[in-house]
Order: structure tokens, then C-alpha cells, then sequence
């Protein structure tokens, strides 16, 4: 997989399909990697006729650490979050949607479907409404406009979230643990088995742990603006999906997102948690290129 320098970066990217087919941006969520796209969803959009993008966030995967910035205190963070209080990071959402345009300008992609999960979502929406003419549609999966009203995270999910094994666990702890997170904050509905759970994970933790860029992730999350009213600027056609069991971000999240956001359709999954579960990835497909499909076909005419 190649790397490009993107908003003065260097940025992990992977392409499936043909270039001169309409392009699909991946954006993936907290600390996670480009891997942790299923195959099979990104194969299937490959299949239905689009050039498939996904790319390690900053600070993630095998893109460039910023670890020159100062980490700051999470639990400090949230605390401040909690009070509505103003939280210091070292860098932005608004920067990490730019590192996201930077890819296509790399790809030389002049828009593309921009389909982001979690935070990805967030940086989606961002993209959306800063950069609209790189955006052909918008398409943000478990994700928040960012309204502190909104209802917070399940005591275990933060917990969870902000107290993380020691840095010097060896790999089986730091397995057990996100084994564990993800068992939290899983589908119900659609279950997983907890053998391709681990094996997932393993890819993904073999691949790049780095710790310190999950935290300052957290940090832009916590320091962002509520995003409300950049969300009404949207003018590209939208879908929101989130699961109607979603521990962390709460299903509210979700329907509030769809109803600032003009014109936007909604699909709520029952069952469906904070994962991209092997039985999701069907229903995912479905309404995802049932959405592009819409899109395209309203733009021609």
C-alpha cells in the first residue's frame, strides 16, 4: 500500500477497483485503521461499479504519528467536556477532514462519495460542509452532530474508553482488553463470533499500536464544536445509519444528525450496536449503494 504526503503528512492509502469509476472516501473511526474495513463491504462497493479509497487517519495505522505534540490528560478532558467547558487539542477535526481532501488531491479524485464511521462520521461532516465541492454525497455511519444535549456513552463503554492497559502490556493483554471493548459496544443483534473478533483485532494491533494517537484523537473529539449548525449547511444528499443498540453512541446521535442535516434520509438498524459486524455488512451494502445509486441518478438528470 502506498503512501502520499497529504496536508504535509504522510498518509496510508489503499485503492480497490477502477480508478475511472466514481470514487467512494472511506473515513474510519477512533484509533482504528483502514483494515478494519471489511473486505467484503469494500469488495462489494468494487463490484457495484466504484473506486474504493480508504486511508489511516492520522496519528493511526502506518500514517505519521504527530507524537512532536503534546498528549494531554483524557480524563482531565472529559471532565472538561462533561462541563462544557472549552478542551485544548493538538489538532482538529477541521485538520483531519483536510488531511481527508488531501487524499484525493494525492488520488487526483476531483469529489468523491465520502462515507465515514464514528469519528470518521464526524470527519465526513465536516468534509460535507467545509470542502462541498469534493463531496458527491454524504454518508455518516454511528455518529453526532456534537450537541453536548445529546445523551452520553454507557458508564462501562467510557470507562473503557478512557482507562486503557498500561503501556508496557504485552500483546495478549492488550487483545483481552479490546476483545472486551468491542464485546461492550458490539451488535446484539448481529453477534460476532468472538474467534473473528480476535482475529480482527490481532490484525490490527500486529499492524500499529500507538496509544498516544487514540488519545489525541479523543482530544479532538472533545475539543470540537458543536457542529449543528454547520450540519443545516449541508447541501449534498445524505444518509445517516446508526443501530438502534448502540452503547456508545446513542441511537439519538443518530436521528439528531438526520434531522439537521437538509434532505437527509435516515436508516435505523435494530440490533445493530458500534461495530461493522460480519451480518451488518449486508444491510450496510444495501442501503449504502442504494443511496450512491439515488445520488448519481438524480445528478444526471
Amino acid at each position: 500500500m502506498p503512501q502520499f504526503s497529504a496536508n504535509g503528512l504522510q498518509i496510508e492509502v489503499e485503492t480497490l477497483g477502477d480508478p475511472g469509476n466514481p470514487a467512494v472516501l472511506l473515513i474510519m473511526g477512533l484509533g482504528m485503521q483502514l483494515v478494519a474495513w471489511p473486505e467484503e463491504f469494500c469488495l462489494a462497493l468494487v463490484d457495484a461499479g466504484y473506486f474504493v479509497i480508504r486511508f489511516d487517519n492520522r496519528d493511526s495505522g502506518l500514517s505519521e504519528k504527530l507524537d512532536g505534540a503534546p498528549p494531554g490528560s483524557i480524563p482531565l478532558a472529559a471532565l472538561r467536556y462533561f462541563l462544557r467547558l472549552p478542551v485544548r487539542a493538538p489538532y482538529s477535526l477541521e485538520d483531519m477532514a483536510t488531511d481527508a481532501v488531501a487524499v484525493l488531491d494525492a488520488l487526483g479524485v476531483e469529489a468523491a462519495h465520502v462515507v465515514g464511521v464514528s469519528l470518521g462520521g464526524m470527519i465526513a461532516q465536516t468534509m460535507a460542509s467545509e470542502h462541498p465541492d469534493r463531496c458527491l454525497s454524504l454518508t455518516s455511519i454511528m455518529s453526532t452532530s456534537g450537541d453536548r444535549r445529546l445523551p452520553t456513552s454507557s458508564l462501562k463503554v467510557t470507562r473503557m474508553l478512557l482507562f486503557r492497559p498500561a503501556a508496557d502490556a504485552d500483546m495478549d493483554r492488550l487483545l483481552d482488553h479490546y476483545v472486551e471493548f468491542f464485546r461492550t459496544v458490539g451488535s446484539p443483534g448481529f453477534p460476532t463470533p468472538e474467534r473473528v473478533v480476535r482475529e480482527r483485532l490481532n490484525i490490527g494491533l500486529r499492524r500499529s499500536y500507538h496509544p498516544a494517537g487514540v488519545a489525541r484523537q479523543l482530544l479532538a473529539i472533545a475539543a470540537a464544536a458543536d457542529r449543528s449548525a454547520a450540519l443545516r449547511r449541508i447541501n449534498r444528499p445524505t444518509l445517516v445509519v446508526h443501530g438502534d443498540a448502540d452503547p456508545f453512541v446513542r441511537v439519538a446521535h443518530g436521528i439528531d444528525c438526520a434531522r439537521k442535516i437538509p434532505g437527509a434520509s435516515l436508516k435505523i438498524i435494530p440490533g445493530m450496536g458500534h461495530d461493522l459486524a460480519p451480518g451488518l455488512v449486508p444491510i450496510l451494502c444495501q442501503s449504502l449503494i442504494g443511496h450512491l445509486h439515488t445520488t448519481e441518478s438524480n445528478h444526471s438528470e
